[in-house]
């Protein structure tokens, strides 16, 4: 098992997740964070830091396909271990459905 972020994320990008991880497996991209499922260690520590909720285990039906989004963004973006301001519009965009089109295939800034 590993913890997968979802489309929640994308444009909300908060960073609380990122803190807590003891293995640092988070990437961050322009607009979405990304866990590494090869580096999660599977302690479930960041799901319940997320508030958007963006974050489940990969045990959840459905999500394969994020899964999939995860390693492969992981693999090109950018480490990140330290918080930082999420997007001024995060909340406009928590709960927002239908957002896998808004996401952004660019890399973000990191540490």
């Amino acid at each position: 098992m590993t913890y997968v972020v979802t489309e929640n994320c994308i444009k909300c990008k908060y960073m609380d997740c990122v803190e807590v991880c003891p293995v640092d497996c988070f990437y961050e991209g322009e607009n979405m964070l990304v866990i590494h499922p090869d580096e999660c260690i599977d302690c479930g520590v960041c799901e319940p830091e997320c508030p958007a909720e963006a974050i489940k285990p990969d045990t959840e039906p459905g999500l394969e396909s994020w899964l999939q989004l995860n390693a492969k963004f992981a693999s090109s973006w950018p480490n990140i271990t330290q918080k930082k301001e999420a997007p001024a519009d995060a909340k406009a965009f928590d709960g927002v459905a239908g957002k896998l089109d808004m996401l952004s295939p660019e890399p973000g800034e990191g540490d």
